[in-house]
């Protein structure tokens, strides 16, 4: 899959990457060992970014576990979700005991407690412990506080949720995180599954045939990354398949017509 310069930072991303929410949060043997080959399939496609937090359970010590031996090829973001800085610091503990030390990506999740845990992160930062700092939320109620953070410049990257249901970053988070050259996850997708249960037509998605376009799954993963303020985009998932068939959008971006006719699409569901 295509990498992208990942904000104002030099780092490259894939367009497509994965989140772990409930899909990682596994106990035993059989999840770890379907979590592993989920992990396979998506280097494998070349989707090597990661999102985790310790607010989904088990999810950080499971990608941690099936990481081992090629944490080097990972791209790592996760997440602090504290409301002191003493808990803030033992979960960054944690993680970083799960990813060999370092983070490519530490998020403050849902902007808790965000001014204590941005100076923990940006110690880490000074440390070569932490590469980059973010920030996510997932309501519309909260952007005008996470506009605040993105506009402190002690911050290089945002995640928020963009599909063509949820569009309210349109309006005032996108805009500024391009002046601001900021790095941009999505998250949300398919509006966590809503918008995958009832996928138009093939024939519904022929005219998108031309851009690679051969599955609703991509049809959506590509509408969002066909905005140029949007680096990557992290859709969950437990199946093999559903990863791969994720990771392997190919051609060209959407024009606007393309866009256009997949929130027609999405807005049938």
């Amino acid at each position: 899959m295509e990498q992208r310069a990942f904000g104002k930072s030099s780092l490259q991303v894939p367009a497509v990457g994965m989140g772990t929410w409930q899909t990682f949060d596994v106990r035993g043997e059989s999840g770890e060992k379907n979590a592993r080959l989920v992990v396979e399939a998506a280097l494998k496609a070349g989707a090597n970014f990661f999102d985790s937090s310790p607010m989904y359970g088990q999810a950080e010590r499971v990608l941690g576990k099936v990481l081992e031996g090629r944490r080097e090829q990972a791209f790592i973001a996760t997440k602090v979700w504290a409301s002191t800085a003493d808990e803030g610091r033992k979960q960054i503990n944690n993680a970083l005991g799960y990813y060999g030390n370092y983070v490519d990506l530490y998020q403050i999740h849902n902007l808790l407690a965000w001014r204590e845990q941005l100076v923990t992160l940006e110690k880490l930062a000074d440390e070569k412990r932490v590469g980059l700092i973010g920030a996510t939320h997932y309501s519309s109620s909260a952007f005008d506080e996470l506009a605040r953070v993105m506009k402190t410049g002690r911050i290089q990257a945002i995640q928020i949720p963009y599909n063509p249901r949820e569009r309210e970053v349109e309006k005032q988070i996108l805009p500024l995180a391009a002046d601001l050259n900021l790095g941009v996850v999505v998250m949300r997708p398919f509006g966590e599954g809503g918008l995958m249960r009832n996928p138009p037509s093939e024939k519904e998605l022929a005219p998108l045939k031309p851009f690679g376009i051969n599955t609703w799954a991509q049809a959506l993963l590509k509408w969002i990354l066909s905005d140029p303020r949007c680096h990557v985009a992290i859709p969950a998932t437990s199946k093999v398949s559903r990863m791969t068939e994720n990771a392997t959008i190919s051609g060209e971006w959407f024009g606007e017509e393309e866009r256009k006719l997949v929130a027609r699409l999405a807005g049938k569901i």
